[in-house]
């Protein structure tokens, strides 16, 4: 058996690792090869394509500047695949190559399976999608339970198999196992997000300092490169520790988070936060005029109401970084937000995530 793997994000190979070890615990001997990160080239091996840094850009313009690479990128993926011809194709995340993917291997009528892990949140902002989706994927695997019936709705069988994130964190981190004066700053993992929020960030923990000097601060970084990036706008701002990220939301009171995956781990976590993005004015432009949810952390989309406080866009500055912070600071605050946290997560379901959905893969290609 044959299965060629796709992600192009950080958050999707980590998730696309731990889906190849529950398939070659679940059926050893399979042949993998695909597109991935370092996690999935330790996995898989040679035939891995790791492109995930380059891969991992986000907003339009950004994928304008690189369109040459994705353009040729694509059409490399597309040749593999006919020499290789894998039983199925998985697809995880990354919805803007893997749909184009998905269809483009429909219209040459390609045999192989068409099989999507982590359904891309075509909910937020274009739901007329869905029926083309289904018409061009054979299964779609969801990790979110709201997201069944809408894909069910357009014909597309559809699984929830749960939230990967939910076997890493059974228990949120109890506040006694927290520093009371630690704050988190965690401005994403891509270069463009440390550019754009980790200043803000440090103007922020500047003026929490003036105000409570007892006060300590914290930053993570995915690489070297993202550490180095992020001592240089530092500067002068010292003692700053630069560690971790799963490490640091275990021990940090309160935090601020770039929107996207690592806002799930902190609310898994227990830890209180808020959520920030800062994008370029166009890519801002467009967003809002697509995005149909009224919010963006999928945290507060579960909810169905604000219990994390977002700061998009404009409303990110130091000023209301420093008051919002300041508000998971009191008891009263953080225990609400708390509270409110792991009611959401019990809408998650079910764990086991990733060998659930390496079952319902190798079910798939065996009805086949």
């Amino acid at each position: 058996m044959k299965l060629f793997l796709i992600a192009g994000e950080r958050s999707g190979d980590a998730h696309g690792a731990q889906l190849v070890r529950a398939l070659k615990e679940r059926a050893p001997g399979i042949q993998l090869s695909g597109l991935g990160g370092a996690e999935m080239e330790e996995e898989i091996g040679s035939s891995l394509d790791n492109w995930t840094e380059a891969a991992g850009v986000v907003g339009l313009w950004e994928v304008l500047k690189n369109y040459p690479y994705f353009k040729r990128k694509f059409s490399e993926t597309q040749r593999r695949i006919r020499q290789e011809k894998p039983d199925a194709v998985i697809f995880i995340d990354y919805p803007g190559f893997n749909l184009r993917m998905a269809r483009a291997l429909a219209t040459e009528s390609d045999p192989a399976r068409r099989i999507y892990y982590i359904s891309p949140q075509v909910w937020a902002w274009n739901r007329r999608r869905i029926p083309g989706m289904a018409r061009v994927l054979h299964r779609m695997l969801c990790i979110f339970p709201f997201e069944v019936p809408l894909y069910e709705a357009s014909g597309l069988p559809t699984e929830c198999v749960g939230h990967p994130l939910a076997d890493e964190y059974p228990a949120p981190t109890a506040d006694s196992e927290r520093d009371p004066n630690l704050i988190g700053l965690f401005p994403g993992s891509r270069a463009r997000e440390v550019e754009k929020h980790f200043p803000i960030m440090l103007a922020a923990a500047k003026q929490l300092s003036a105000k409570h000097p007892h006060l300590k601060f914290v930053a993570s970084a995915v690489t070297d490169a993202r550490a180095e990036q992020m001592r240089a706008i530092s500067g002068d701002f010292c003692p700053i520790e630069i560690g971790t990220f799963r490490p640091l939301i275990k021990r940090c009171w309160a935090g601020a988070i770039a929107s996207g995956t690592a806002t799930m781990e902190a609310a898994l976590a227990g830890m209180p936060y808020c959520l920030v993005y800062k994008v370029a004015p166009l890519t801002y432009a467009i967003g809002k005029a697509v995005i149909k949810v009224d919010h963006l952390g999928i945290v507060n989309v579960l909810a169905g109401k604000e219990i994390v406080p977002e700061l998009i866009q404009n409303d990110l500055t130091p000023e209301k970084l420093t008051t919002t912070l300041e508000s998971l600071l009191q008891p009263d605050s953080r225990q609400q937000m708390q509270s409110a946290l792991q009611e959401t997560l019990k809408k998650l379901g079910e764990g086991n995530a990733h060998h659930r959905a390496a079952k319902s893969i190798l079910e798939d290609i065996s009805r086949r």
